[in-house]
């Protein structure tokens, strides 16, 4: 028996909430920012980044957002929008609200980091009332990223949209996201993360990102098992740990535990690998495929966009992720 159902006769397979902003990677890798004159824009944000890997692998996606009334705002709704993706719930925020912009400082293939600029953001403007219990209720899935937790509106929107999920038996899927710079304070963060995962079917994060909420919630043993049970006790049915280069650990309510590991890469940045992950994890299980298959999958993702100086531009075919496989068998 399946851990996760998904409703078939929908008119969406999966739904991205939460962040849009815009990635400025540093073309002159291998340098301090300081000394970087020049990057390439692309889409970014975690759950704007799944939300295309999904579409990139034949889902029929859609997203819930806000975007800047600006000519960021436009190159975002353009670009999810030539990616076949639903924009109907991307709202134009006219408030005076800006893009969230980050800079990335590329100063070694292990060495990377990311500047952020996120003032009056558009996406954090996302209301409930931008939330159209319709439109939850034609998708299989929904995607919730831990960011649209961390300020009001957005928390809200955030919050409405998985009670609306439940109400219509849409899986919902959390990416913890935690981005320190958004929230007030660690504890903050665990709170809100924690509420969202007692009621999400699927949680992915990393170890730190679970200990956050441990760390609320009172687990006193911090190990992915202790983690696994602590949410397995609300609706949880797998907790995917994710650990790197050190591949994930996933756990399944039915007592199942499986290491995923992880494929040579010619790596030129570390971020976007969990991202891709996360898209190409989704894919598999709404698939039904195995939870072993769906890490592989995962993973060979996730070395394809390392490789390359994009995140969204990056995410690859279904072709290109077994093909990656298929050079590396286990």
């Amino acid at each position: 028996m399946s851990l996760l159902s998904f409703e078939q006769i929908r008119t969406l397979d999966f739904i991205g909430l939460g962040r849009l902003c815009i990635d400025l990677n540093a073309n002159e890798i291998h340098r301090p920012m300081e000394e970087t004159r020049t990057f390439t824009k692309y889409v970014g944000g975690s759950p704007a980044n799944i939300t295309i890997a999904a579409a990139r692998l034949g889902m029929k996606a859609g997203f819930i957002g806000r975007v800047s009334d600006d000519q960021h705002g436009r190159f975002i709704t353009g670009y999810l929008r030539k990616e076949g993706i639903d924009t109907s719930s991307v709202i134009t925020d006219r408030s005076g609200t800006v893009t969230g912009l980050a800079f990335t400082e590329i100063l070694s293939p292990t060495e990377c980091s990311i500047l952020m600029y996120r003032d009056n953001v558009a996406d954090f403007k996302l209301e409930p009332g931008d939330v159209s219990e319709a439109y939850i209720s034609s998708a299989k899935a929904i995607l919730i990223s831990g960011t649209a937790l961390a300020k009001s509106p957005s928390r809200e929107a955030a919050f409405k949209a998985i009670e609306l999920a439940r109400k219509h038996k849409v899986v919902v899927f959390l990416d913890i996201d935690y981005r320190p710079y958004s929230w007030t304070s660690r504890e903050e963060a665990g709170i809100y993360c924690g509420l969202a995962a007692e009621k999400s079917d699927v949680i992915l994060g990393g170890r730190e990102e679970f200990d956050l909420m441990d760390a609320v919630y009172g687990t006193a043993e911090r190990s992915d098992r202790a983690t696994a049970d602590r949410w397995f006790g609300h609706h949880a049915q797998i907790v995917l740990v994710k650990h790197g280069g050190d591949g994930s650990a996933a756990f399944t309510k039915d007592g199942r535990v499986l290491t995923g590991r992880t494929f040579p890469a010619n790596v030129v940045k570390t971020f976007g690998a969990g991202d891709s992950f996360a898209g190409a994890f989704i894919y598999g299980l709404m698939n039904g495929w195995d939870i072993g298959r769906c890490q592989e999958f995962g993973s060979a993702s996730a070395s394809i966009v390392v490789s390359n100086h994009s995140c969204s531009d990056a995410m690859p075919t279904a072709e290109q992720i077994q093909a990656v496989i298929d050079a590396n068998p286990a």
